[in-house]
Order: C-alpha cells, then sequence, then structure tokens
C-alpha cells in the first residue's frame, strides 16, 4: 500500500509541475500567416462588454493586412483608394513577442522605439482580436480607461 501511494504522489507531483513549453510555439504556428482587419471596437473599462464605438473597415481598408512568421517576424501592409481601386500605400515591417503565459503580444514595426503591447483576446485559426494594451482613454466620462479591440480574420 505505501508503494502505491508513494508511486501516486510522484506521479501527481510530476504531472502537475509539467510545463506545457510548446504552448507558444503551437499559438505561434496559428497566429503566422495573413490576417485581414475586420474592426476596431471601443468596449467599456467598466464591464467589458458594452461597445461604445465601432468602426467596420470598408473599401480598400478592408485589405489592410497583418502578417506573421514563426521566426518572430512581422509586417503590416495599408491600402488606400476609391472604390474597387486599392493601391498599397505602406508596408511596415518588423519584430514582434509573444508570450503565451500572459497572451502579451508585443509588436515593433519599423523605427519604432518601443514595442505595441497587445493581450490576445481570441486566437483561432480564423480569428484574432487584440486587446490593444496602450493609448487607451476614457470615452464615457466614469474615470476608467476603455479598452480598443482590434479584430482580424484569415
Amino acid at each position: 500500500m505505501k508503494k502505491q501511494l508513494l508511486l501516486f504522489t510522484f506521479s501527481a507531483l510530476a504531472l502537475t509541475s509539467c510545463k506545457d513549453d510548446n504552448l507558444e510555439a503551437y499559438e505561434m504556428d496559428i497566429m503566422k500567416g495573413d490576417w485581414k482587419e475586420v474592426k476596431r471596437e471601443i468596449i467599456s473599462g467598466k464591464d467589458n462588454k458594452t461597445v461604445l464605438q465601432s468602426y467596420p473597415n470598408t473599401g480598400c481598408a478592408a485589405k489592410n493586412t497583418l502578417f506573421f512568421r514563426t521566426d518572430y517576424y512581422v509586417s503590416y501592409t495599408a491600402f488606400t483608394g476609391v472604390g474597387a481601386d486599392c493601391q498599397m500605400d505602406q508596408k511596415s515591417e518588423g519584430r514582434y513577442t509573444y508570450d503565451a503565459d500572459s497572451k502579451v503580444l508585443g509588436i515593433k514595426l519599423g523605427d519604432e522605439e518601443a514595442s505595441a503591447n497587445y493581450r490576445v483576446d481570441v486566437l483561432t485559426g480564423k480569428e484574432l482580436r487584440l486587446a490593444q494594451q496602450f493609448g487607451n482613454f476614457d470615452l464615457d466620462g466614469d474615470k476608467i480607461p476603455e479598452v480598443t479591440y482590434v479584430t482580424y480574420k484569415r
């Protein structure tokens, strides 16, 4: 009986002390590729549910693309134009960091001095939703900064 209890104790300890070291690589693999920006929303910081403003991407802006590779390369391509006449306006390249435990994605494009940090709110094969962790402000006067969410789709 003591041997079984000892074996059970060591097994439980081994199982609980293991960390999934591959979680970050797995999530970065899901993230890799092109993402089209579909909308930006400003959500109440008080309840994190109430949509105060929503900005769907339409026209040429609907072609704006965020691209990730698993070697920490990132690029953002912006399009401008009128109607069906869309032209690439700007392509910015840089590096990103990702922490799977905290779900913080840091993106540094071009000559920016610091990374722009986002919390990954949703990450699936079809949707990426980021909560902006910089530049948030109080829009509704309740003295609690709102949260800007950016949604991307494949």
